[in-house]
């Protein structure tokens, strides 16, 4: 598939199109801080100055909430079409983030994105590619040691209806958005077609159902054919976040590889993956537990409101009432873990699993990561 004519279907549709005044809380991008990432898979403290952020494909909103997760990063996204970047840069100032670097062209080209990077992103990107696994190991190679890639692709039984609603429409030869609508006004209320659109949170406005139904190039995954993906890169899943996803990437492997069996997966493949991580630290007499930096704010003595920070990890987080914030502010500074009775041990461990705190290992706080 030539990249004009992808490229000609984001000019054409800009995508994800939010309202540009559409805001995001800082405490609801807290799964993208790069700090907290690397302390999760690294064990180490990566200084928030110090973070390279790639997103590759970025699209016309992912710069916003990446720049108000990591402010002092520095942050490029990339992308083959003017209008997603357009878009993009206006979300960008209109809320003050000044720290992203915005590229048109292609991230598999060395001299758009030489690297190296501590994090990327390629959400919905790999899977519009002609070769796919040339994409992962692009970039695979852009990664230092220790960096994170997380990664989304369809999941081959999530996107059966939308996937053959779009084939169909390509034999019909339906080749814009009114084309749709005149069909969805015309389908029963309980065709097939009429249920999926009405759910589907991406059919809300024009961009999304340019996405679901005329994108030139699709791909979907079984997982076993994820896991090649992966393997022809190097690389190592280290953490599943999709819907249900179990905490071990084997265990989840394995549930996904029986679900595809039975043909019911829910969800789309999200796996953050790794370039030569040293893996979590240990509770030790010498570790310590941080707050993720991206909810400092939302356990301040100012902020009224209980939040809640969004399901970014694959699961429902509880509201941050004033006893869980009371908890989670003794860690504005990384904090002996040992200094901590057994029940708060207990306690910290959920918040562990969360992404809410982080764990370093001995003397990783008073050395400087790669």
């Amino acid at each position: 598939m030539p990249f004009h004519e992808v490229t000609g279907h984001y000019e054409r549709h800009p995508y994800p199109h939010y309202p540009l005044l559409a805001s995001v809380r800082r405490y609801d991008t807290y799964a993208m801080n790069l700090t907290a990432l690397w302390a999760r898979f690294n064990g180490e403290l990566l200084s928030e100055q110090e973070g390279k952020i790639l997103l590759s494909g970025c699209g016309a909103f992912a710069p916003y909430p990446m720049a108000l997760a990591n402010p002092k990063a520095e942050i490029t996204g990339v992308d083959l079409a003017q209008h997603n970047l357009q878009r993009a840069r206006l979300h960008c100032l209109l809320h003050r983030r000044f720290n992203v670097r915005l590229l048109q062209g292609d991230f598999l080209d060395p001299t758009v994105t030489p690297g190296p990077y501590h994090f990327m992103e390629a959400v919905r990107v790999l899977h519009h590619l002609d070769d796919p696994a040339a994409g992962m190991r692009a970039l695979e190679q852009r990664l230092l040691p220790g960096g994170i890639l997380r990664v989304m692709v369809y999941g081959r039984y999530a996107r059966q209806e939308p996937e053959s609603v779009r084939r169909a429409m390509r034999l019909l030869q339906v080749r814009d958005v009114a084309a749709i609508k005149r069909m969805l006004k015309k389908a029963a209320p309980a065709s097939r077609l009429k249920r999926y659109v009405d759910a589907a949170w991406e059919a809300k406005n024009d961009s999304g159902l340019a996405d679901l139904f005329l994108h030139p190039n699709v791909k979907t995954y079984r997982i076993d054919e994820f896991m090649e993906l992966v393997g022809q890169s190097g690389l190592k899943p280290l953490l599943f976040t999709h819907l249900d996803a179990l905490a071990d990437p084997e265990q989840e492997i394995s549930r996904l590889r029986e679900c595809d069996r039975r043909r019911e997966t829910r969800a789309n493949i999200i796996c953050y993956l790794g370039r030569d991580c040293k893996g979590a630290a240990s509770p030790t007499a010498g570790s310590q537990l941080m707050l993720n930096p991206a909810l400092r704010e939302a356990v301040s003595l100012f902020h009224l409101r209980a939040p809640v920070p969004i399901d970014r990890l694959g699961h429902d987080n509880p509201a941050l009432n004033w006893g869980v914030r009371r908890f989670l502010r003794r860690f504005i500074r990384p904090k002996a873990e040992m200094a901590l009775s057994s029940v708060e041990r207990q306690q910290a461990e959920d918040y562990l699993k969360k992404l809410f705190l982080v764990r370093l290992r001995e003397g990783s706080c008073s050395c400087q990561s790669r």
